[in-house]
């Protein structure tokens, strides 16, 4: 493998844990956790810090399979994430837009008016747009803990563009 090709991957690898580093602790407050499974607001079974892939109601994790689980499934958003990203963002700026894709999903992520205006260099934009997303649940409403979520990967975001 030529030296350059290990470079970027290596270059690559720091960015990932960088990043990943500063969405852990917002995650987890944000989340919280549960080691029981549980139905989240849209009715989703959830457990650990906000972890939904493969629970089925009755599951029961100890604390450090959820700490295990949070890395690698913040590595794989973060993957999907940069996957539908077209422009390089600061650390601070990709981990809130992190934190905001593992709460909805890289599906939402993909398609939703953020990362629209981050792809056309609107990053303080997109970092406005995630004021928008602050409704869940059937009905739809205002859940008071995505409002205050949201308001504060904003803020980060917009720290991020500072750095």
């Amino acid at each position: 493998m030529p030296i350059w090709t290990k470079t970027r991957a290596a270059v690559a690898a720091a960015s990932t844990a960088a990043v990943v580093a500063l969405a852990i602790p917002f995650v987890r407050d944000h989340e919280g956790l549960r080691t029981n499974a549980y139905l989240d607001p849209v009715g989703i079974p959830t457990i650990c810090f906000g972890e939904t892939l493969n629970v089925r109601m009755g599951d029961r994790k100890t604390v450090a399979e959820c700490e295990e689980m949070l890395t690698p499934r913040l590595v794989g958003f973060l993957n999907e994430m940069r996957a539908c990203t077209t422009v390089p963002l600061p650390p601070k700026t990709e981990a809130a837009f992190l934190s905001f894709t593992y709460n909805v999903g890289a599906g939402v992520y993909c398609k939703n008016m953020a990362v629209k205006r981050i792809n056309k260099g609107n990053v303080e934009e997109a970092c406005n747009a995630l004021s928008l997303y602050v409704k869940a649940g059937v009905p739809r409403r205002t859940l008071p803990g995505l409002v205050r979520r949201r308001a504060e990967e904003r803020q980060m975001c917009l720290e991020g563009l500072k750095e």
